[in-house]
């Protein structure tokens, strides 16, 4: 079957925001086994909206429009789209309950008249309750033709494509497509690509991708079959190989499992507790952490050193080896984990110091060199990495980088 995506909004033409609804969109169909062969945006325009919908129900079997179902005047989305297929629209009472309590759960007593225009919806369609924010998702089927609408926040629309609207869509299939993502760190995207390359070309049924993520690599694995039952007997053969060949490298074949999500899960397992201290990346490790629900049970506390005053008094980091080293060494990377460990009472503590750039480099420092440091119950690790992105992905390459160090460190090995 063959999906089209409309993305509706002024802002996204004039570039005020970046659509990154489209980019999941197009992901999360494709692991579905749709084909997509167009994608388009659109501005808050009746005439210009109600030719792109037409258009795409001309050569696609399923549209999905992203945006305009707010209580604004130019959301126009649900009105053009019963207006396409002939329907009048109609207060929607659960929605409109939903809506009310929504309000109440922000403290919001006063709902102003233009948010019940979001309890309006075209008569037929299947109403998808929305549990981030107001607006509902709508389902139209008519002439073998489906139509779906979802609200345009990414916090909106993900959770529920997630929850209602990938089942649906694996539903219109005659067969399901089913899919496991095997998660790999420790290992750079070209090799690990290599270390697959017979299984890609002799693939079939099921089949594996490569996605190159910030310091890690995905592999995508999907079946088509009849059931989830017969899918898991498909893929177990090519799951058991790649676990063959990348051993403890992979650290997850579930979907919705991230790198620090595994090692929060390890340090409980491992009854350990752990902290960091960052310089260069600012807290950005710690926040990856701190973002997984639970790492209150082994994230104790974390230390930003940004100066060299701070790495001395909260870490103490000899004053010795910041003039004889500097700080971006791996002299003081050493310190500073052994230091945080010492002052937060953890078992393990990651540190980081770099010149994440754009200045700051000279012959000898580069911009992109970092030094990660991984203390684990008494004995300290020290990585050098050379990183060439700008700023942000330096930054967020030494928190990968890391991240992966504390695991091998805890699995011990390297």
């Amino acid at each position: 079957m063959t999906v089209e995506f409309i993305s509706v909004g002024t802002e996204i033409l004039l570039g005020n925001i970046v659509n990154t609804n489209a980019a999941y969109l197009s992901e999360q169909c494709a692991a579905l086994g749709l084909s997509c062969f167009h994608q388009s945006v659109v501005g808050d325009n009746e005439e210009r909206l109600d030719e792109a919908v037409r258009k795409a129900l001309s050569r696609s079997d399923i549209l999905i429009l992203s945006g305009g179902l707010g209580p604004t005047k130019d959301d126009l989305t649900k009105e053009v789209v019963a207006k396409v297929f002939g329907k009048e629209l109609y207060e929607d009472g659960r929605t409109k309950e939903r809506i009310q309590d929504y309000f109440r759960r922000v403290h919001s007593d006063q709902v102003t008249p233009n948010n019940w225009k979001q309890a309006m919806v075209p008569e037929g369609a299947k109403v998808v309750d929305n549990h981030n924010g107001t607006a509902p998702g709508l389902i139209l089927e008519e002439n073998g033709k489906t139509v779906i609408l979802l609200p345009g926040p990414p916090n909106e629309i993900k959770p529920m494509f997630e929850r209602d609207i990938a089942p649906y869509l694996n539903e219109l299939q005659p067969e399901g497509i089913y899919s496991k993502m095997v998660k790999i760190c420790s290992i750079g995207e070209s090799k690990a690509e290599t270390m697959v390359a017979d299984l890609m070309d002799e693939q079939t049924n099921p089949t594996i991708a490569p996605y190159a993520k910030t310091g890690e690599v995905h592999f995508r694995v999907t079946a088509k079959a009849s059931d989830e039952e017969v899918a898991e007997q498909l893929f177990a053969p090519l799951l058991e190989e790649l676990s063959r060949r990348f051993g403890d490298k992979i650290y997850t074949t579930r979907e919705e499992v991230t790198l620090e999500a595994a090692i929060v899960s390890l340090l409980e397992e491992k009854k350990m507790t752990m902290t960091t201290a960052e310089s260069c990346t600012g807290g950005l490790l710690a926040g990856r952490i701190t973002n997984v629900p639970g790492a209150s049970n082994v994230y104790k506390e974390g230390y930003i050193t940004y100066s060299n005053d701070a790495k001395e008094r909260l870490l103490g980091v000899k004053r010795e080896t910041l003039v004889q080293y500097g700080a971006v060494s791996p002299q003081t990377a050493k310190e500073m984990a052994r230091g945080a460990a010492k002052a937060a009472g953890a078992d393990a503590a990651l540190s980081v110091t770099g010149i994440a750039g754009p200045g700051g480099g000279t012959p000898e420092k580069p911009v992109g060199l970092v030094y990660v440091g991984c203390y684990v119950k008494g004995h300290v690790r020290v990585e050098e990495f050379h990183f060439t992105g700008n700023r942000d992905k330096n930054r967020e390459f030494a928190v990968a980088r890391a991240l992966t160090l504390l695991r091998e460190e805890l699995l011990g090995t390297k």
